[in-house]
């Protein structure tokens, strides 16, 4: 099942149930029961519950796009260190020159094609990703320069590798999910809290009515869902991308 057909049933089935509850609520009050006679607190207090809901949603959605943005911008340090990597090692001697290359492109097609799903079921970085990185570092650091321009590149390739490995470990902290779980429990508590108010304004079976509580229930859950999409950039369905890598080393396209 896809990622929007999960999420498309999520929301249908909030709806469902709040229109459920709705109607049955209806069926049992009395005949002569009055809709205007909710209390002015009582309204107020669902106002102000929903205000401080929505900012909260509003905060947490702000905190996710910001780790998902923070995570897009560790991918591109990372391919942008290890292009400079791959462009400066020109002035070295092409056996040495085509090795690094190569372990530089080994390394890019296994992050992109392999690691991005690995850290999607673990929420870490792989150790094979780590061994081949590895290996990118001793094929630099064990090479002796062997003339004043190849001593001049070599310090600025090492700054480079330190770079990507700082890179690297910043995505590595962004694999996983990042909400607590006490957060987590802020937010279902207040969307039950939240929608639950809805059914002490003594709704009706109108038309108008059951649609606004619908739809108000279904965007809860929408924002829930994005959040929990949003949660781990690299887990779920809307996932930082690996453009980055993409762009700059065609090969591992």
């Amino acid at each position: 099942m896809s990622h929007w057909a999960v999420l498309a049933l999520a929301m249908a089935a909030v709806c469902a149930v709040v229109l459920a509850i709705v109607v049955l609520k209806q069926r049992r009050l009395p005949d002569d029961d009055d809709p205007s006679g909710t209390p002015d607190v009582l309204e107020y207090m669902t106002m102000m519950i929903g205000v401080i809901y929505a900012i909260v949603l509003g905060l947490a959605i702000a905190a996710v796009w910001e780790g998902r943005g923070a995570a897009e911008d560790e991918v591109r340090h990372e391919s942008q260190a290890l292009h400079e990597v791959s462009e400066r090692v020109r002035a070295y001697p092409e056996p040495v020159r085509d090795r690094i290359r190569a372990d530089i492109d080994a390394y890019v097609v296994y992050v992109v094609h392999k690691e991005w799903d690995y850290m999607a079921d673990h929420g870490e970085l792989s150790q094979q990703g780590a061994e081949l990185f590895d290996k990118i570092r001793y094929s630099v650091t064990d090479y002796v320069p062997a003339n004043d321009q190849e001593a001049q590149m070599y310090q600025p390739i090492l700054d480079q590798i330190a770079i990507a490995d700082d890179a690297r470990q910043g995505r590595g902290g962004q694999a996983g999910a990042t909400m607590p779980a006490l957060v987590w429990f802020g937010l279902l508590i207040g969307a039950a809290v939240t929608v639950g108010m809805v059914f002490t304004l003594q709704i009706r079976r109108s038309a108008p009515e059951l649609i606004v509580a619908g739809l108000f229930s279904a965007l809860i859950g929408f924002l829930l869902f994005l959040i929990w999409d949003l949660d781990a950039p690299f887990g779920q369905g809307m996932t930082a991308a690996s453009d980055a890598f993409g762009n700059l080393f065609p090969n591992a396209k």
